[in-house]
């Protein structure tokens, strides 16, 4: 734009001194006239010479024609330069506009605006077979409140905040999720976990009830469950004792019935990619639900090569070494959970200070053992179970860690072969009698 104000100038000058070299031919022209009219001695016109009485017109003639040329030139010469110049500033304004617009969608969505203005960038395409209830956008000094400035009691920690017990309005007793850390991938995961269970709904999958951000602070509001995760119960203080073997095998088949829904009833599947004992919620009647959906990913050509994430001793061999994250990742943690069910080991213990060994390492050769299998189990399960079902549950588990993805199950032939192990009062098909059932409920 300043080029061409600078441009314009010097062409009104031009113009100037066009107008400035054709004004002495009219003040010729005059005097000549008045010269003529006024002195009787003067001879007559007809003795003026031909080339002294033409001049006059003819050069007045030829400036008009100069500075019309001068002119169209001009014109033309702005129109080459004006066009694309105004090209250019269109194009940028356009980019300007656009780039502030998404930008404003980005800040409003982490402001608390409505979730309708941020549902939907990451996975927009999402079709949950049940609708969701709307997810609030909560008050902060609510949740300051009822965690008491945060100092209540904590549930969990993980990479990016503590999970606080806090209580509601009513005595409502919720779980609040604060995240601090200010990096992109705690935001990516803040997003992502409103975005997918703001969409979803199901008996064993946990359900947000709000959100918040506050500055610099994001929370996230859960359900409270009562007991814990599967890890604190199997590597906590009780070391396994509140859960019996019915119960193991239905916490078994909550987790299966929660990734079956992710997997085959969301279009497209999701992937959950942080499947581990620690993100699976028991509440007061050791009912199973999936939580912490930071990582999940949908199934599709953006799951080749994706970034690897997830803990070590639940990640899948084939998205461990080449980047290759399918369902059948999912099935493998799970086959590690299956085992953390059956033998209460943790998933990767330490040998030495620079040696580590898996549980599947050391869980292959004793499951495919059946006369090695009985003496490994936890000792708080053991005898308290019939060995075909014992044996049964072991082999579902080997198939689920294979090395090799093709030869896994689908989630679906898990669910439906662990269903036939777990009491119908507890959600399978398994017939027996009440007051067994009500023992191993028991502590």
């Amino acid at each position: 734009m300043k080029i061409l104000v600078g441009f314009l100038f010097i062409l009104i000058l031009n113009f100037q001194i066009i107008d400035s070299d054709a004004r002495p031919n009219k003040l010729i022209l005059v005097s000549a006239i008045s010269v003529h009219e006024s002195s009787p001695a003067v001879a007559p016109m007809e003795d003026f010479s031909p080339g002294t009485h033409g001049d006059i017109p003819r050069h007045q003639t030829h400036s008009n024609n100069k500075l019309v040329i001068g002119l169209i030139a001009a014109s033309c010469l702005m129109g080459i330069i004006f066009l694309p110049l105004m090209c250019l500033w269109i194009c940028r304004r356009k980019k300007i506009y656009k780039s502030s617009k998404i930008s404003a969608k980005r800040l409003d969505s982490l402001r608390g605006l409505p979730l309708t203005s941020f549902i939907g960038r990451t996975n927009s395409t999402l079709k949950p077979s049940s609708e969701k209830r709307s997810v609030a956008v909560m008050n902060y000094d609510l949740l300051e409140a009822a965690t008491n400035d945060f100092k209540s009691e904590i549930l969990g920690e993980g990479g990016f905040g503590c999970v606080y017990k806090a209580q509601l309005e009513d005595n409502l007793l919720v779980a609040v999720k604060r995240l601090d850390n200010q990096s992109p991938s705690a935001i990516k995961e803040f997003q992502t976990e409103i975005d997918i269970l703001s969409k979803i709904q199901h008996p064993n999958i946990i359900s947000l009830l709000g959100y918040c951000v506050h500055d610099e602070t994001k929370l996230l509001v859960y359900e409270l469950m009562h007991n814990g995760s599967l890890e604190t119960q199997l590597h906590g203080p009780s070391s396994g004792s509140n859960l019996t073997w019915h119960c193991r095998m239905k916490i078994a088949l909550d987790t299966a019935r929660g990734l079956e829904y992710l997997h085959e009833h969301c279009k497209p599947s999701v992937i959950h990619r942080d499947m581990k004992s620690s993100n699976i919620l028991l509440d007061s009647k050791f009912n199973a639900k999936l939580s912490d959906f930071g990582l999940a990913v949908m199934n599709g050509a953006n799951t080749k090569n994706i970034k690897l994430s997830g803990t070590l001793g639940y990640v899948a061999p084939e998205y461990l070494l080449n980047g290759k994250l399918t369902d059948k990742s999912d099935v493998y943690a799970f086959g590690v959970v299956l085992l953390e069910l059956l033998l209460k080991r943790r998933p990767v213990e330490k040998l030495a200070p620079s040696e580590c060994q898996s549980i599947v390492t050391w869980a292959m050769p004793q499951l495919t053992d059946r006369s090695k299998l009985p003496s490994v189990i936890d000792p708080v399960i053991r005898d308290t179970m019939d060995l075909k079902h014992l044996y049964q549950v072991a082999a579902v588990a080997v198939l689920c860690v294979q090395p090799e993805p093709s030869y896994r199950p689908l989630i679906t032939d898990v669910l439906h072969s662990l269903v036939p192990l777990v009491p119908v009062e507890l959600g399978g098909t398994l017939r027996v009698a009440e007051n067994r059932v009500a023992a191993t409920l028991e502590p």
